[in-house]
This record gives structure tokens, C-alpha cells and sequence, in this order.
């Protein structure tokens, strides 16, 4: 004989699951990471402004393609492969704000949906500058709630901590009174660089 799921049962997990996956107006999810560099604003601003530059700094970005070689301008666009939290993917990011050498803003769209925005800010210190790196990302749904606040916050988190470790050392290394590297020539660039 088998065995039925009563009909309320299954009403419940159906409810349950539309409710967990239903598209609902929440709040964004906020990462804040901060640094203090040895280095000019000028100099910071240049080098994380720059995606050819991505890919060496940051862990989560692992190719950028498109209008790589300098630092991006208002309205500029680039698209860029990344592993972020154990979730790849591929977005579309705009740069919204850009005031040299203090502030930039880019706005991105996720291939398969998502969003996301990064923006920077740089104030000078009496040790360089202080860089610091928001990163706001939208929680479409109750169930990327849970998921962010169990797990993924907590992930993203540590590879930003880990991204701003890397642009420090990258900045500040055995090359410190020589200008950031700047990436030339070809528009896409890979992790391995």
C-alpha cells in the first residue's frame, strides 16, 4: 500500500516554497572593507580603477574583457568572469561615479540575474591613503536571505578582507617608489597574469 502525503501537507511545503522563492523588494546585503596603503589616493585610485588590475588583487575576479587598460570613466561599461562565495558567473558592470581620486562607483548586472554595486572610497592619511570598499549585493528572495545570513555574508566577507590583504601587498611591495602597474595592450586579461 502506499503511502499519500495528506493534502495539507503538501499545500504547506508548496506555500513554503513559494513564499522562500517569491521575488520581494529587501533590503540589500552590505560588505565594508577598509585599508590603509602606503600609497598616493592618486596612485590607489589608478591601480583599482584599472580592471586589467582586478584579477591580480582581487580573488574572486578571474578575467575581465572589455575596456580593461585604464581607469574607467563615467558610463564606461566592462564585463567580468568571477567566483564569488562558490557561485561563478559573469556581470556587466557601469561605472556610475567617478570623482578622481576619491571616489568610484560601479553598478553591476548578473548574467543570470542578480545585482550588485562596488564602490570605493580613498582619503589621504599620514600613512597614504585609506581605502575603503563597499560591496552591495541584492537578496532577491527569503531562501538568499537564509543562505546570506548562515553562510554567504559571512564567505564574501572574507574574500573581500582577503582581496583588500592582496592590493596592499601589490601596492606596497619591492617596487614601492615606482608608479602602480598599469595593464596595456590586450582588452582581456586572465587570473594567471
Amino acid at each position: 500500500m502506499k503511502r499519500r502525503i495528506p493534502y495539507f501537507g503538501l499545500a504547506l511545503l508548496v506555500g513554503l516554497a513559494v513564499v522562500l522563492l517569491a521575488p520581494m523588494p529587501l533590503p540589500a546585503a552590505r560588505i565594508h572593507s577598509s585599508i590603509v596603503i602606503a600609497r598616493a589616493p592618486g596612485d590607489v585610485y589608478a591601480y583599482v580603477t584599472t580592471p586589467a588590475n582586478w584579477p591580480r588583487w582581487h580573488p574572486s575576479s578571474l578575467a575581465v574583457m572589455g575596456a580593461t587598460d585604464h581607469p574607467l570613466r563615467i558610463g564606461e561599461q566592462v564585463s567580468e568572469d568571477f567566483l564569488v562565495a562558490g557561485y561563478a558567473g559573469r556581470v556587466l558592470w557601469t561605472v556610475t561615479k567617478r570623482e578622481v581620486p576619491t571616489a568610484w562607483t560601479i553598478n553591476g548586472k548578473i548574467e543570470d540575474g542578480g545585482s550588485g554595486q562596488v564602490s570605493y572610497h580613498l582619503t589621504a592619511s599620514s600613512d597614504g591613503t585609506l581605502f575603503e570598499r563597499d560591496f552591495d549585493y541584492a537578496r532577491p528572495n527569503l531562501l538568499f536571505v537564509l543562505a546570506d545570513t548562515f553562510k554567504l555574508h559571512r564567505l564574501i566577507d572574507a574574500e573581500s578582507a582577503e582581496a583588500l590583504r592582496r592590493l596592499k601587498a601589490a601596492l606596497e611591495g619591492p617596487a614601492t617608489q615606482a608608479p602602480p602597474r598599469m595593464a596595456r595592450g590586450p582588452s582581456s586579461v586572465d587570473g594567471n597574469g
